[in-house]
C-alpha cells in the first residue's frame, strides 16, 4: 500500500489515507471515523488496522484525487530523525575520506521536515545549501536490541527523502546537527510504500535531478551499511518507536563536492526518485 497524509485543498485540517490506482486517494478518516488520529497512529496500530485500511482501499471508498489535495510529510512530527553519514563508496570517495570502520549517525531536528513537494528554503544565515538523495526507512514497531536477522520485520516502509545540507555550517565544527537541521531541510514523502510492496531495498534505483540535470545516480545496493545494520546499530542505543524516520545514506554527485562546487539557489528545483518509492520534488525559495 501507498499510505499518505495529506490536506484537501478546501479545509485546514490533515487526514491521512491510501493513494490508489486512478490518482486517487482515499480518505480513511471520512470512510471509517475514528480510525486512526494521524500516521504515527495508524503504524503503531497496523496490525488491527491493516485489514480494514486495505479494504476501505479496495473498495476505493471518500476517495478525492490528487490534484485537490495537498501531500504532506508522510509522518508530520516524527519522534526521531536519524540520518547516517557516508554511506555510499562514490560518496566517500567524493569527500576524500575513508571509507568509516563504523556508523556515522547525527539527527535532524523536527523543524527540519517539509512534505514531498513544498518550498524549501535558502536561508538567511545560509553560505551554501546542498543536496542529498535518500530512501528513507519508516520504523514500524517499538524496539530495542534488535537483532539483523530480526531488522527487517520492524521497518513499515520506505519513502524518499533529501537530507538537504548547510555545508558551511555541517563542516564549521564536529558536530552536524546545526548545519542538518535548518527549516525545511527535511522533505520527504510522497507517501509511505509499506514493506510488503518493496521485494529488496537493497536494489532500488535512485537519481536526483537539480533543474532537470541528473545529479545523482546510484542503486541501494551500493550502501556501506545496508538498512538492516542500521537498525542494529541505533537500537543499541536507543528505544526505535513507530513513525521514527531513518534516512539512510546518500550517493555520490552532491554539490559541494563538483569542480568547482555548485550551490543550491533560488529558484533551482531538486528532484529525488527512487525506483518503486516515487519521488518528491522542491523548489528552493529564500528564507522570508
Amino acid at each position: 500500500m501507498r499510505l499518505a497524509t495529506f490536506q484537501p485543498l478546501d479545509q485546514d485540517a490533515s487526514e491521512i489515507g491510501a493513494v490508489i490506482e486512478g490518482d486517487r486517494i482515499v480518505r480513511f478518516n471520512r470512510a471509517r471515523p475514528g480510525m486512526a488520529q494521524d500516521m504515527i497512529d495508524l503504524i503503531t496500530r497496523w496490525a488491527d488496522l491493516e485489514g480494514e485500511a486495505r479494504r476501505l482501499a479496495s473498495a476505493a471508498a471518500e476517495t478525492l484525487p490528487r490534484d485537490r489535495v495537498r501531500l504532506l510529510a508522510p509522518v508530520p512530527r516524527p519522534e526521531k530523525i536519524m540520518a547516517i553519514g557516508l554511506n555510499y563508496a562514490d560518496h566517500i570517495a567524493e569527500t576524500g575520506q575513508e571509507t568509516p570502520k563504523s556508523q556515522i549517525w547525527f539527527s535532524k531536528q523536527l523543524n527540519a521536515v517539509a512534505g514531498p513537494f513544498d518550498p524549501v528554503q535558502i536561508p538567511k544565515a545560509s553560505a551554501f545549501v546542498d543536496y542529498e538523495g535518500e530512501m528513507i526507512a519508516v520504523v514500524g514497531v517499538r524496539g530495542r536490541h534488535i537483532s539483523r536477522d530480526a531488522a527487517p520485520a520492524a521497518i513499515f516502509g520506505w519513502c524518499v527523502g533529501n537530507d538537504v545540507s548547510e555545508r558551511a555550517w555541517q563542516n564549521r565544527s564536529s558536530q552536524w546537527v546545526l548545519g542538518k537541521s535548518f527549516d525545511t531541510h527535511a522533505p520527504f514523502g510522497p507517501w509511505i510504500t509499506t514493506a510488503d510492496e518493496i521485494a529488496d531495498p537493497h536494489a532500488l534505483n535512485l537519481r536526483t535531478l537539480v533543474n532537470g540535470e541528473i545529479r545523482q545516480n546510484s542503486n541501494t545496493r551500493h550502501l556501506v551499511f545496508d538498512v538492516w545494520a542500521q537498525i542494529a546499530e541505533l537500537s543499541q542505543a536507543m528505544t526505535l518507536e513507530p513513525g521514527d524516520i531513518i534516512y539512510t545514506g546518500t550517493p555520490g554527485g552532491v554539490g559541494v563536492a563538483m569542480r568547482p562546487p555548485v550551490a543550491l539557489r533560488a529558484g533551482d528545483r531538486v528532484r529525488v526518485e527512487v525506483d518503486g518509492l516515487g519521488y518528491i520534488e522542491n523548489g528552493f525559495e529564500p528564507e522570508a
